[in-house]
């Protein structure tokens, strides 16, 4: 019997706790395989043109203050700038942070302008809201991880107030977003993880984090929309309590969780997009295999979206033909996988 799904439906029956007809492909919105995309993200450009202001190249200041280098030392991703980081003291970010102006927009206008410029396909792909704000990579990008860890153990309050703050001047971008882009997947991201243990505790999450998610995604939760949560590292003790926060898929699920044990306690209520190993190879056989074990030990019972590449420097053309070769894999041997 011929796949009868599209990408969008693939994509929304695993945010929905349904069954696909194969496995789908996670490619946070970008084109590379043999169909569209089963999400595109869309949203506000204008939140987008505000928050990289100063974009000059291999420099960025965000709207905060914070700077960020890129270069091929970060293989050219930003990272806020070594060793100037905006906040000192949490006890005095109110002299330092100021509350970012926004022109006035006409949302009707700029949601059709923006959703053309998507390329979305109605029906074939999800279109997918963003909500750009990290509130515990922001805060991190203010202070640096050595004082903004002490911070949240020594001044709580302080880190809370100003979370609070910079999550008050975004959530009407939330709404917009919801009011006017028709979303029905909302992608949040937060790195709250590193690879061995999360970077907090699981009292400090609760405690300092939880509010200021509650006030970001409890607006998309309310009206049924399902949320995509980006975190990597071993971040599985905070995954109840995302699922109470309407995180309904989570990426790229790295092995260092217990997925195993993820897949039976959120059978039905949560979905991974990941659970991918990189191994560096430049062989087509070994590259083919890794997609091919990743299907065969997650996907059974659904639940499951196949997202997983080689990373390489710019430009890589060894990385760029390894993944061609995994791109294939994971269509063809996720086409017929649940039949």
């Amino acid at each position: 019997m011929a796949n009868k799904m599209t990408p969008r439906e693939l994509y929304l029956a695993i945010a929905h706790g349904e069954q696909p007809d194969r496995v789908p492909i996670y490619t946070m919105g970008f084109p590379g395989y043999k169909e569209e995309p089963t999400v595109k993200i869309i949203g506000p450009s204008v939140w987008e043109e505000i928050r990289l202001s100063g974009n000059t190249g291999g420099t960025r200041t965000d709207l905060w203050g914070v700077n960020y280098v890129s270069n091929a030392e970060t293989n050219f991703a930003f990272i806020p700038k070594p060793g100037e980081f905006l906040i000192e003291d949490v006890t005095k970010w109110r002299d330092i942070l100021k509350k970012p102006e926004f022109p006035a927009v006409d949302w009707e206008r700029q949601a059709k302008i923006d959703r053309e410029a998507s390329g979305i396909i109605p029906g074939q792909s999800a279109a997918m809201g963003l909500v750009g704000i990290m509130p515990f990579q922001q805060f991190i990008a203010f202070m640096g991880f050595t004082e903004g860890l002490c911070a949240f153990a020594e001044e709580p309050e302080e880190v809370a107030e100003l979370l609070n703050f910079i999550v008050d001047a975004y959530v009407p971008i939330v709404q917009a977003t919801l009011d006017y882009y028709e979303p029905e997947i909302m992608y949040f991201l937060d790195d709250t993880a590193a690879a061995g243990n999360p970077f907090i505790s699981l009292k400090m999450f609760r405690e300092i984090l939880m509010p200021v998610y509650h006030k970001l995604l409890d607006p998309i939760k309310e009206r049924g929309i399902p949320i995509q949560l980006h975190n990597c590292g071993k971040c599985e003790i905070f995954l109840d309590d995302f699922y109470e926060l309407g995180v309904r898929v989570w990426d790229p699920a790295q092995e260092m969780n217990d997925l195993a044990g993820f897949k039976q306690k959120f059978k039905g209520k949560m979905a991974m997009a990941g659970g991918f190993t990189w191994k560096p190879t430049d062989s087509e056989e070994v590259a083919r295999q890794m997609v091919r074990d990743c299907i065969d030990k997650y996907a059974p019972g659904g639940g499951f979206a196949f997202f997983g590449a080689a990373l390489g420097k710019s430009g890589d053309t060894i990385s760029g033909q390894v993944n061609a070769w995994m791109s294939d894999e994971a269509y063809n041997y996720g086409m017929d996988f649940y039949k």
